[in-house]
């Protein structure tokens, strides 16, 4: 698995790593991520506010919702407070599913392994998202996809090369799952002139492009389903504690999560 690592090209999983904190990224995604941030200084806030996010999505839906099974799409490097430290923390019977196509994250997932709890499951599978449908075959190992199931694509679409691949991805997994079942999707968006430019930055660096779209995107991602409140905005925004909020600041990144009826 290791000679399939690149690490003369810059990944965007590692960068992502690379900015909140973490040590499973090269050389080359640590110069890429610098001058990324020499670019748009938001992006590394933005990378530490989806983790945020994610914990106060994952919590809601594993305490509040009582969803036991989450299959999350695109999950990149572990860091910390991960889907299924957050999941099995507040209920030890959880299931998570991670998919991803990058060898690095793969050869961390034994690791993770051995932090699930002995009523859950955590495990992986190696897919690519432009292929929902054998995600689906691998999810179906572990998931019950006849009980509710929390769908997450946190900030990965933009890999997608079209618009269309992006809502077809999303609907095509949501399409394998029952009534009940939620999507937590975020992404950046078209509102910041800094991040639309670091995006075509770093897609001259021989990296896979990413993508911004704007809000109406991603807001028509939503189409078909009941949106939670507070309904689609600003990540950072969405039930943050009100103590919290004076001090939040105005970032390019947008989701929700919702209900598929």
């Amino acid at each position: 698995m290791a000679d399939e690592i690149r690490t003369d090209i810059p990944h965007s999983a590692r960068i992502w790593n690379y900015w909140m904190g973490g040590k499973d990224n090269y050389d080359i995604d640590r110069q890429v991520g610098d001058a990324s941030l020499e670019i748009d200084p938001d992006i590394g806030e933005m990378a530490t506010e989806s983790r945020r996010f994610l914990i106060r999505a994952v919590s809601h839906l594993a305490g509040d919702v009582g969803i036991r099974q989450f299959l999350d799409i695109g999950t990149g490097l572990p860091t910390m407070q991960n889907t299924h430290e957050v999941a099995q923390g507040i209920a030890p019977d959880s299931r998570i599913v991670y998919v991803d196509n990058d060898p690095l994250m793969l050869t961390h997932a034994r690791a993770l392994l051995t932090s699930t709890t002995d009523e859950g499951v955590t495990t992986y599978a190696e897919a690519d998202f432009n292929t929902p449908e054998h995600i689906l075959e691998g999810a179906r190992n572990i998931l019950d996809l006849t009980q509710p199931v929390g769908v997450m694509f946190m900030g990965v679409l933009g890999h997608a090369q079209a618009y269309d691949d992006l809502v077809r991805i999303v609907h095509t997994v949501l399409a394998a799952v029952p009534s009940g079942s939620h999507l937590v999707y975020w992404d950046g968006t078209t509102d910041s002139p800094y991040y639309v430019r670091m995006c075509e930055e770093y897609a001259k660096s021989g990296a896979v492009p990413y993508i911004p779209r704007t809000q109406d995107q991603l807001r028509s991602v939503f189409d078909g389903l009941d949106l939670l409140e507070p309904g689609f905005g600003q990540i950072t925004h969405w039930r943050r504690p009100e103590s919290e909020l004076e001090t939040v600041r105005d970032i390019a990144a947008y989701g929700g999560v919702a209900r598929k009826p």
